[in-house]
């Protein structure tokens, strides 16, 4: 059995004109795990994500360690990868003033895409951005929402950690990262109506935490009606059935596969 790769993903949110919407990525086919499918900003933990330097505004790691189950350092590095994976996968960088004041509200120069593409490339850790700026990383604009394992049997597994946040004012969602062919808003129902004909396909952990979202007017009910915590561990199990695949969750819940997963 394949050990778990530690994780960060982010359900990057917005108030749009048809209701409470979230930002998605279309996964280029080639990508050796999940190609082809729509998900959120997020990815592995960097080994620099644990810099006990990064610079801090928010709940310290010991509260987010409570959050996930799991230890301080852990912790650390997981808030870290969420916000450098939004800022390289979307141009939206969750962070502000050292001193806890104004969110930065505009990383679009060619400046901030110079360092932006150093991020991508190890060449530059997020501490060292954030020092560079006189910023610090903004975990009160983070709220932990899921907790998602891949199951024993598959090759690539990942120990997930879900968070959400707002998209600050003043900054921009932008199509900037060449492992999704496409970015867009929409709302959770528009998402999942476009998964249930087979146009957007999606992996358990995103229909469900769709699902979830769905139940939300804005983005102000959905921060401050997060899950309770510590957040519970889910790991699928899967039945094919005549009309298809489905994925069985510990509570019972089943999702339709509309696609076959990725292998």
């Amino acid at each position: 059995m394949t050990a778990p790769r530690q994780a960060a993903t982010v359900l990057l949110l917005r108030d749009g004109t048809p209701g409470l919407e979230v930002y998605l990525l279309r996964r280029t086919r080639g990508m050796p795990f999940a190609g082809g499918m729509t998900a959120y900003p997020g990815g592995g933990v960097d080994e620099r994500d644990g810099d006990v330097q990064t610079a801090w505004v928010g709940p310290e790691p010991e509260r987010w360690a409570e959050a996930f189950g799991c230890d301080e350092r852990l912790a650390r590095e997981l808030v870290c990868a969420a916000v450098r994976e939004t800022f390289e996968e979307s141009g939206v960088l969750l962070a502000g003033a050292a001193d806890g004041g104004d969110v930065v509200p505009d990383v679009t120069g060619d400046d901030w895409e110079a360092q932006r593409q150093a991020l991508l490339s190890r060449e530059l850790s997020l501490a060292e951005l954030l020092a560079d700026r006189g910023l610090a990383l903004r975990s009160d604009l983070l709220r932990p929402f899921a907790h998602w394992v891949t199951p024993p049997e598959e090759r690539r597994r990942y120990d997930t950690k879900f968070f959400a946040a707002a998209l600050p004012v003043g900054q921009e969602a932008r199509h900037v990262t060449g492992e999704a062919d496409e970015a867009s808003w929409l709302t959770p129902a528009a998402a999942l109506a476009q998964l249930a004909t087979g146009a957007r396909p999606m992996l358990p952990p995103t229909i469900h935490t769709l699902g979830q979202l769905a139940s939300f007017a804005d983005v102000a009910q959905a921060l401050d009606e997060s899950p309770p915590e510590p957040l519970q561990a889910i790991s699928p199990t899967f039945e094919d059935q005549p009309d298809g695949r489905w994925a069985i969750l510990p509570d019972g819940t089943r999702i339709r596969l509309v696609v076959p997963l990725p292998s």
